[in-house]
């Protein structure tokens, strides 16, 4: 009896899945090759190799290797809750001190920008000083007005010396807040000394930075020809 070969369409499908098997075959390898081999010498002393991180290394080196079997990078061993929060607070620290250097450029930029030459820094703290100035003036002038006040007030108190009890109630009353306004002043006047004190302290201080930056810049730029000596011209 004769065998029946199998129909066209049986063969089409058996071999369509073959190809497609290999194909995802290919698919995975490509990817495993694409993610890397990982290898290493677990505490037995045996060579372990895999697609994806160890466990059985995590206290020792891994190594995860490229396709062509190059190294691509080492994986140190995992760390201990201590000493994970070591190197934790390690990295905030060079967070914090990257911060604060970029920090400080920014403001260096900013003041050098604002302050280009020391006459412009000079210009700027002369006008800020002469500001306070003019309030002081005017404090002044009205400390004096109120001392001629005072000497008004006193002059009329001195009907009542020998019997201080009859003094009008608006007379003590004006000795009072004229006595309260001077006190008012001096303080207001110390507060602007104190002003310029704080004004100098801070132009002193960015001074003694600029100083740096105005030199690094003139560093940084050619010379002007008529600074460049002058070379004896070839015979």
């Amino acid at each position: 009896m004769s065998t029946c070969p199998a129909p066209l369409s049986s063969i089409f499908r058996n071999q369509l899945r073959s190809l497609l098997v290999g194909a995802w075959c290919v698919g995975a390898a490509g990817t495993v090759m694409a993610q890397g081999i990982y290898t290493c010498i677990d505490s037995k002393g045996r060579r372990l190799n895999s697609d994806r991180p160890i466990l059985e290394c995590n206290d020792r080196v891994q190594k995860e290797l490229n396709a062509s079997g190059t190294l691509r990078r080492e994986i140190g061993p995992s760390l201990t809750a201590e000493e994970l929060a070591v190197r934790q607070e390690l990295e905030r620290r060079q967070a914090i001190e990257q911060a604060r250097q970029l920090e400080e450029r920014r403001r260096d930029r900013v003041l050098l920008a604002r302050y280009p030459s020391r006459v412009a820094h000079d210009r700027e703290r002369n006008d800020a000083l002469a500001q306070v100035d003019i309030v002081i003036e005017a404090a002044n002038r009205r400390t004096s007005e109120l001392h001629g006040e005072r000497r008004k007030l006193e002059a009329e108190a001195e009907f009542y010396v020998k019997d201080p009890s009859r003094m009008p109630a608006v007379l003590k009353r004006q000795i009072e807040e004229n006595r309260d306004n001077i006190a008012a002043q001096g303080r207001f006047l110390q507060a602007q000394d104190a002003e310029k004190r704080r004004i100098n302290e801070r132009f002193d201080e960015e001074y003694t930075r600029l100083a740096s930056l105005w030199a690094m810049g003139q560093s940084s730029r050619p010379a002007p020809a008529s600074a460049l000596p002058i070379r004896p011209a070839l015979p």
